[in-house]
């Protein structure tokens, strides 16, 4: 099918909320994609003579009042997002190219730094229909997917409650309070003191460099330690298969044919894609760098030698690990939602953390922001 129904819904307590739908066209040589306000009609932006220029259609789309459910279609879509603001309009630019400036919470001069925005994301072609939601970046507004086949087969990924981000933001000051380290400074207010936004450690760190330096330094000197004389096996779940590395005599965590990590810092943990864990085009070493790196966030392993470690019972359970991730997890209604960029490593036929759907033949896809529908489990129907 060349395209897909979206069912948005309002599931907030407020009647002033808008959607957004943008993209990469996968049928129109991925040219720069977003829905107008009408839910049909698509626009393509051409470059701009200048940077920052206003986009020259109304791709805000109306909700409605609570509880209202708009449908849209969209065709064949790479990287895209939908986006939600609620009591106001989001602000997105173009540079020439034409690229797409999307709101940022890392800049505070962008234009919707006061309001209260979030996404999921999704890609749609010939193959299947993918969403996830995400927290990689920050936690604002709870968001669910309910994605039914053509055979009437339903997934669910319940989000978080109404009140998630207020949970959120209450446990990161307990966190600060239990351990001293920065896990509050990530809670961003608005205008008038209430709880906007959290940020991810990665992008607290994007604000002020000096946050959560030497965090997990103890963590990584136990590490060291215990795989200088243990090995470290790490199923890439690859054709290279199970892979083996001992800690050397120069202090590098080696896994044979060059494939060696030094010690990770906290920011290089969060990120997973800095320092030792920065990609370069050993399509093994990033199969390594994303199992390794998810371990770090889940602090695994210490207490198994063979990753992806199997049971989501024992992520989070020591003392210096993702408290974000850990707090991100247990808001969520069914606990599943990426916390962080490798936060889909799982076992083979382990749980899936990354709070997903997708299917070959989709036939409705329901978004619903806010949370007002929220609930832990949707039976699947057949």
């Amino acid at each position: 099918m060349a395209t897909v129904n979206i069912a948005l819904q309002n599931q907030t307590s407020s009647s002033t909320v808008y959607a957004y739908i943008t993209g990469q066209a996968l049928d129109n040589n991925n040219a720069l994609f977003l829905l107008q306000s009408d839910g049909k009609t698509y626009y393509y932006p051409t470059s701009p003579s200048s940077v920052g220029s206003a986009l020259g259609q109304d791709c805000a789309i109306p909700l409605g009042a609570p509880g209202n459910t708009t449908t849209v279609t969209v065709p064949h879509l790479a990287g895209s997002r939908i986006w939600f603001s609620v009591d106001g309009t989001l602000t997105f630019l173009l540079n020439p190219g034409p690229a797409l400036v999307e709101p940022s919470v890392t800049n505070p001069s962008d234009p919707n730094t006061n309001l209260s925005w979030d996404f999921c994301e999704f890609t749609f072609n010939a193959a299947e229909l993918f969403v996830n939601i995400s927290y990689v970046d920050f936690v604002c507004l709870p968001i669910s997917l309910t994605l039914t086949n053509t055979s009437h087969a339903t997934q669910y990924v319940s989000g978080m409650a109404s009140s998630g981000l207020d949970t959120v933001c209450q446990e990161l000051t307990a966190q600060t309070a239990s351990d001293g380290a920065g896990w509050s400074s990530l809670i961003v207010r608005n205008p008038s003191g209430g709880n906007l936004r959290a940020l991810s450690p990665n992008n607290g760190i994007t604000l002020n460099s000096s946050l959560f330096n030497g965090y997990y330094q103890n963590y990584v000197n136990q590490v060291w330690s215990q795989y200088t004389s243990q090995q470290l096996s790490i199923d890439t779940q690859a054709s290279w298969g199970t892979v083996s590395g001992h800690v050397d005599s120069s202090s590098l965590l080696d896994f044979g044919n060059g494939l060696t990590f030094t010690k990770p810092s906290a920011a290089d943990i969060f990120s997973c894609s800095t320092g030792p864990f920065a990609v370069g085009s050993n399509i093994e070493l990033g199969a390594l760098i994303a199992r390794l790196s998810a371990a770090f966030n889940r602090s695994t392993l210490l207490i198994d030698s063979v990753e992806p470690t199997a049971s989501p019972s024992q992520y989070y359970q020591n003392a210096t690990t993702n408290h974000y991730a850990r707090i991100v997890h247990a808001a969520n209604l069914d606990g599943i939602g990426y916390a962080f960029p490798y936060d889909d490593v799982t076992p083979t036929n382990g749980v899936n953390q990354s709070g997903a759907v997708q299917d070959p033949s989709p036939q409705l896809l329901t978004v619903a922001v806010g949370g007002g529908n929220a609930s832990s489990g949707l039976t699947t129907q057949t």
